[in-house]
């Protein structure tokens, strides 16, 4: 345990103090969404901070990489860091002079996913330089370990605040994060580099990025791994557009049980996080990959179909929520170990916007289908036939068919994928 330590020294600072202030950007994002919609009572305008959010992160991507292996990654978190502290010092303002409107929260927000797909392909390749081989699955469930607890805790920390000092002090919360992260980053981690100084002497900004398309195209055990990712981000987050409606309207269902539910995904990530701390690596990560994917996607979806207790809904979540930092350590290290250094930026990049595209379609999806197709189909159901005893009626009825459809859909793409999955051969330090 001393040498882990020892040997993890700079990623624990790095990657606590970046964990505290992702802890209170994600308060203040909680915070917001429920000033916006205490001031609208509008779903969809506040649904839009999201969207505005995500949107420059995924078109931008593709180009960010690019920078990120030409510029020095230090600089890039700091820079990008103070982008995003600005913007909640702009809110801040505004919020004091009582100016703010949710147009300048979408601004403000797109700002912030557009630094947000600058700096995370840096901090990827930050990550990568400062931590030790033989550390990279220990490290990965370090960070989803955090982002497990920023699941669990922000909701919570961010409402209590909001609720008894208001939106300034959780914006002070976050500035103060910040500060220390900032601080940290800049005093007392040192991040080697000058690769990306010689790089950029061979290639235009152009070629830059052509290349990491050019090396998912020559890789296809990357690309493919990074396709199978895009369409269980449509299955997850068409699943979560879905949730609400499967809980809200029913008798045993309602806000705090939808939030009970929504914890358990937070309490099985965090539980998983530690697994994947504790657990040796495994012979056959790709292996790994898809079938705890298969294992998550075809229980979780059809319990909840199924089923109308609150108790087998958490134990659904408990169920899908799991395995998923087992998968991410493992892409992780496949990803750490198979990409040069050098080119791990752009293809960090051109990952995020071919991985991550799906989402919003997966939530337009989700939505529109519980909505336009499955309620009105569940109505015009018989109260006795199969269909009404397997989904039940009423309200909450068509969000539990449109569940069992996105697991019969994530079973078919890990099937499908897992058989592609099959043909490739992977070990973790293929130059030994």
């Amino acid at each position: 345990m001393k040498n882990l330590i020892t040997d993890l020294k700079t990623f624990l600072i790095l990657w606590s103090t970046q964990s505290l202030s992702q802890l209170g950007s994600s308060m203040t994002g909680f915070a917001l969404t429920l000033w916006l919609y205490q001031k609208t009572g509008s779903a969809l305008q506040t649904a839009l901070l999201s969207i505005c959010s995500y949107a420059p992160y995924v078109a931008t991507s593709i180009f960010a990489g690019a920078f990120s292996d030409r510029w020095n990654k230090k600089k890039i978190m700091l820079a990008c860091d103070t982008f995003a502290a600005c913007c909640s010092v702009i809110v801040l303002f505004l919020l004091k002079a009582e100016l703010l409107q949710p147009v300048h929260m979408y601004l403000l927000n797109a700002i912030s996913g557009l630094m947000n797909s600058v700096q995370q392909p840096a901090s990827d390749v930050a990550m990568t330089i400062i931590i030790p081989d033989k550390y990279y699955q220990k490290a990965s469930g370090l960070k989803s370990l955090s982002n497990s607890l920023i699941t669990i805790f922000n909701p919570v920390l961010a409402t209590a605040v909001f609720s008894l000092l208001g939106m300034e002090a959780v914006i002070s919360i976050d500035l103060t994060t910040f500060a220390i992260a900032f601080l940290t980053l800049l005093f007392k981690v040192n991040i080697p580099s000058g690769q990306e100084r010689d790089f950029a002497k061979k290639e235009s900004f152009i070629e830059t990025v052509r290349s990491g398309l050019s090396y998912l195209n020559n890789n296809r055990l990357i690309l493919t791994l990074i396709l199978f990712l895009a369409g269980i981000n449509f299955v997850a987050s068409a699943f979560d557009a879905v949730l609400p409606a499967l809980i809200l309207p029913k008798a045993n269902g309602g806000e705090a049980i939808l939030g009970i539910v929504s914890s358990c995904a937070g309490i099985a990530t965090l539980v998983g996080s530690l697994a994947t701390v504790l657990l040796p690596a495994p012979k056959n990560r790709i292996r790994v990959i898809y079938l705890t994917m298969l294992f998550s996607l075809g229980t979780e979806n059809f319990l909840l179909s199924f089923s109308d207790s609150p108790i087998l809904w958490c134990l659904g979540q408990l169920i899908g929520w799991f395995f998923v930092p087992v998968m991410n350590a493992n892409l992780d290290v496949i990803l750490r170990t198979s990409i040069p250094l050098e080119m791990q930026g752009r293809v960090y990049s051109c990952r995020n916007t071919l991985q991550f595209f799906t989402i919003p379609i997966g939530l337009f999806v989700g939505g529109g289908m519980v909505d336009k197709v499955c309620e009105p189909l569940m109505r015009s159901v018989a109260v006795g036939s199969l269909t009404a005893r397997l989904f039940g009626t009423g309200k909450g009825s068509g969000a539990a068919f449109m569940l069992f459809l996105l697991g019969i859909t994530g079973v078919i793409i890990c099937l499908i994928f897992g058989r592609i999955l099959q043909n490739y051969t992977y070990t973790d330090y293929p130059e030994n």
